[in-house]
Parts: C-alpha cells; structure tokens; sequence
C-alpha cells in the first residue's frame, strides 16, 4: 500500500489573505491563471491580487482559459509565464484554470515542448511551483497531479504525475456561493463521481478508501436536503467543498473510470457538462458494482448510509440533465477510443469490447 501527498492544503473562509506570507515563499513573480469571469465575480482574484501587493510580489494576469482548456491557450500561458519571468504559478478557478495552471507550470520551463512531450510528461526541465485555489467544489483539481487538457485533435486527454502536484492548495468555500445552480449542481455530480469511481477503482486502497467514503457520505447527505433553487447554506457549501477536496485526493492515488472514460465524448461532441456527463453513468456504474464487486458495494453503502436505490433517485433529482442524443454512426466512430482504454481496465469486472457495446446501446439506443 503506497500514498504520496505532497500539497499543503489549507481549507478555510478568508484563507487567501490569511496566508499571502506563504505566497511570497515561491517567489517575487507570478503569472495568475484563471478564466475570463467567475474569479472576479465571486471575488477571489481580488484576494488574490491584494495578498500579492501586501507580501510584494509581482504578478500577470493570463485570463484566456476556457471550459475543457485547450493545448494552445497553455502554450500561450506558458510564452508569456517566460516572457513576464514568472518564478510560480497560480492557478485560480474551477477545473479548467486548476488543469491549465499545471500544463502552464510544465511548458513554462520548456519551449521545445509540444503536446507529446506534455502529456508524456518527458521535460528536461522541471515544473514551476503551482499555487492552486479552488472557487467550486467538485474538481477537486487542487490536490491532485493530473489535469486534463484538450489536444489539438479536440479531445480531452489526461496527463499525470507527480511533479504536477500543487505546492499548496487554498480552498475558500465562500468562493463556491457565487456559482450558478447548473454548475452547482453538475460539480457537486463531479465530485461524488470521483468519491465513488475511486473508490471502486481496482487500483484503490485502504488510504484512498476512506477519503472516497467521507465525501460520498458528505454529497449524499447533502442531496438527501438539496433545495430546489439549488441554495444551499454556507454549512452545505463548507462540507461539499471538503467533500469535493476528500474526492480529489482520493482519485490521486487510483484516478477515474467508467463514467469519466465514458463522459468524455458527450463533452468533446455535445458540449454537455463534464459533471453532467460523469452523472449520466453514475447509475450504470453503481448497477455494475452491484453485479461485479458485491462485497466492496455492501460496504460502500453501509458506510455512506444510502442504498442504492436511494442513491440513484438522488444524483437524478439534483445533478443536471443530460439530453444529448446519441446514435449509432457517432458510437460506431468512437469505438477505437476505448479498445483499451487504462482507465476502463480500472473497474472491477472485465470490461471488454462486447460489455462496452452493450452498455452504451442500453444508454442510447434502447427505449
């Protein structure tokens, strides 16, 4: 049994200001990456911008990432992190930002690098340092060393490894109160897809287990009293942003798998929601466990107190609807995507191309 943690997490409101000293220990220069609007609506590029003028430390805005971040809009973050001198990074938002501010880090340092040599993670220089500070809570991209960036082919491929971990990671929950409802609930799916895929996960262990199981536990109490208008109380909005940290770490140590595998091409294709997207297979994933890993189910559900059943009818009542439809043609011309697939291999079971068909007909093609 193994477990490598290296980020130094600090989850608490107001935590930003409060540790503008530990900022300064990376350095006199910084390029800030973050997306064009949520930071600044819900206030935490201002925390950021002001702890950085209290401790004197110099810094660039690149505010070019979007959802699903682009290989080129990295390149471009890392030109300038090396045309400003950037000695750190900080990546500020949600998944998109936290994933660009890592791929920024690696390709900073290295300007021969391309998309082979970043997703190989084969650099001749090491990364800079990276600073990550979560506004929603669902990633959970802030603890962990993988970010998940689209290449120029258009697809969402991951890369990972332990020179990508966060330095240090600062969660403030008050941040995760400015998101709309459909991203508050498509992340709030996000971050318990990632609770119950790890643990799950064939790679998993007693380590990443009970992390799995306290942010399964803490998502599924809060589904069983999540408003209709999606506001949930600043108790709420504190435990799922741990929650969504506890799933972060955990798939650390395993990664993802079936509906993240599966999710992806509803993103790439439909430009449906990656939470909504890993929502849509949760409750096949859940029938599969059942069937394949009955014993790992009966604990899993017995330490989160929800069945099954229960479970299902609550990830439908809260996570957004996916109404993307598939037909044979686009499943036929992904198939190639999965023949092998790692993170497929991860779920217990064999998981083998027949299985496969069968699975995605069930979800698209039958009544």
């Amino acid at each position: 049994m193994e477990f490598n943690f290296p980020t130094r997490i600090i989850i608490k409101r107001g935590c930003v200001s409060e540790n503008a000293d530990r900022l300064s220990s990376f350095g006199k220069r910084c390029l800030i990456v973050t997306g064009k609007s949520s930071a600044k609506l819900c206030g935490a590029l201002d925390d950021v911008t002001n702890a950085l003028d209290t401790v004197n430390v110099n810094y660039k805005i690149f505010d070019k990432i979007t959802q699903n971040p682009l290989f080129s809009d990295c390149r471009a973050g890392a030109a300038q992190a090396r045309d400003w001198g950037a000695e750190f990074i900080i990546a500020l938002g949600g998944g998109s930002p936290l994933d660009a501010g890592k791929a920024i880090a690696c390709l900073a340092p290295n300007p021969d690098a391309g998309e082979k040599e970043m997703y190989a993670q084969t650099f001749r220089n090491p990364p800079l340092s990276v600073v990550a500070i979560g506004t929603t809570a669902g990633t959970g991209s802030e603890v962990t060393q993988v970010a998940v960036i689209t290449g120029s082919d258009g697809r969402k491929k991951s890369f990972r490894a332990d020179s990508a971990f966060p330095a240090l990671a600062l969660g403030d929950p008050r941040y995760t109160e400015f998101m709309p409802e459909n991203v508050t609930r498509a992340t709030a799916a996000d971050a318990l897809s990632h609770c119950i895929e790890s643990y799950f996960n064939n790679t998993a262990n007693e380590f990443s287990r009970l992390f799995s199981i306290r942010g399964a536990k803490l998502i599924a109490d809060i589904f069983k009293s999540f408003p209709d208008d999606g506001r949930l109380t600043q108790t709420q909005r504190d435990s799922l942003y741990l929650a969504s940290v506890f799933g972060g770490i955990a798939i650390s140590v395993t990664g993802t798998c079936i509906p993240h595998a599966l999710g992806y091409f509803l993103t790439e294709n439909h430009g449906v929601a990656h939470g909504t997207a890993c929502a849509f297979w949760l409750p096949y994933f859940i029938e599969h466990n059942l069937k394949y890993a009955p014993d790992l189910s009966a604990c899993f559900f017995k330490e989160i107190q929800t069945d099954p059943a229960e479970l299902e009818r609550l990830i439908g009542s809260v996570a957004p609807k996916m109404t993307a439809r598939v037909g044979r043609a686009e499943l036929d011309g992904m198939r190639e995507r999965w023949i092998n697939n790692s993170c497929l291999k991860k779920a217990p079971g064999n998981i083998d191309n027949k299985y496969l068909e069968k699975l995605l007909e069930r979800a698209f093609l039958t009544g």
